[in-house]
């Protein structure tokens, strides 16, 4: 009878010790495919990243921050990647952070502002607290190109292309490498 119960209580804790490791193999096999992009709106931000990034590197201020610090302002969809934290080409670190378009530290906080969609009256509020700052701003969605924004994202299923607002460039105080400039001319950028 002691045989049994012991038996017993051995087949349960085999049982519990490969449900164990089947849990954690199938855990290991999901965090590997969370790696990869899964769909094409992880791909989609990925690519984003990578033109914010192109276009932050070849931007120069007047006073060359250190630390690249980036502002995402309103809701956004493509900025998940970006969010995680990242380093420029050059080895500059980026610090994102998120704030209101209302904040008023946003020209002494941002050197860039990522804009994702704002009312009218949010977007002059921002671009009113940006003013006399060397801020350098990239919207979105594309049709705001003409409000202000020196750069506007077009996102298309497997491309991203932007858009450069020459009056706000040379307003914004910072400098733009002239390859950006006929980057934009260009139709799209492939990821």
């Amino acid at each position: 009878m002691n045989v049994a119960v012991s038996t017993t209580g051995r087949f349960w804790r085999w049982r519990q010790f490969c449900l164990s490791v089947l849990l954690c193999s199938l855990t290991h096999t999901g965090f590997a495919q969370d790696a990869v992009p899964s769909d094409a709106a992880d791909q989609r931000a990925q690519a984003v990243t990578q033109v914010v990034l192109g276009i932050l590197s070849y931007a120069r201020w007047p006073v060359e921050p250190a630390q690249l610090r980036l502002c995402i302002v309103g809701p956004t969809e493509y900025t998940d990647d970006l969010v995680k934290g990242t380093t420029q080409a050059s080895g500059r670190p980026v610090l994102v952070q998120r704030l209101l378009a209302s904040s008023p530290a946003l020209g002494s906080a941002c050197d860039a502002v990522y804009i994702g969609k704002l009312s009218s009256e949010e977007r002059n509020q921002l671009f009113s607290a940006l003013s006399g700052h060397a801020v350098l701003s990239i919207s979105e969605g594309g049709d705001q190109c003409t409000v202000g924004s020196l750069f506007c994202l077009r996102v298309a299923d497997s491309q991203v292309s932007f858009e450069v607002n020459l009056d706000s460039v040379a307003r914004s105080g910072v400098r733009i490498h002239p390859s950006v400039l006929q980057l934009s001319r260009r139709r799209s950028v492939q990821p």
